[in-house]
């Protein structure tokens, strides 16, 4: 005769009620993550140290969403966030690190379809003009970092389609 296993149900059901908390808490974290919006005043909070060490008139030019030649990797992300794409680029002599910055737009597409009109009990194709609107994505900006420093910037136009 085999010896009898009990099932401590109380351990189990404990156990359970464990999982599902850190599960709650962990929505609940990601649920508050996902609400909060990338600000210049929200990520000068949080690189606050490297904020307070850029001279005045860099904290100024941050302040305004401004980037500079000479400015360190941390203003650049206050001013401008995180970037959309890092590549790294050796040259002869040294290593550039390039940030790109993406930007969106929609493209609308125009074109005739065809729709069932009734009238007076017959039904006819009636054509009319109709349109889309696709997302686009492109690269807006591109910051060269030398040295953990801004080498060269540029903004890009909108491709125009």
């Amino acid at each position: 005769m085999k010896p009898e296993k009990r099932m401590n149900y109380t351990g189990c059901f404990s156990s359970i009620m464990n999982v599902k908390n850190c599960f709650g808490i962990l929505l609940l974290v990601a649920g508050v993550a996902g609400c909060t919006t990338s600000t210049i005043e929200t990520r000068r909070h949080e690189r606050w140290l490297a904020y307070g060490a850029l001279s005045a008139e860099q904290r100024e030019l941050v302040d305004q969403g401004q980037v500079r030649i000479g400015m360190p990797m941390d203003a650049v992300y206050i001013a401008w966030g995180n970037p959309a794409e890092v590549l790294e680029r050796e040259e002869v002599g040294s290593m550039k690190t390039i940030w790109r910055f993406h930007g969106a737009y929609a493209k609308e597409t125009r074109y005739w379809s065809y729709r069932e009109v009734s009238h007076d009990g017959r039904t006819y194709l009636e054509r009319y003009l109709d349109r889309d609107f696709d997302p686009r994505n492109y690269v807006r900006a591109e910051i060269t970092f030398e040295k953990g420093r801004v080498s060269a910037w540029q903004t890009k136009p909108r491709p125009l389609d």
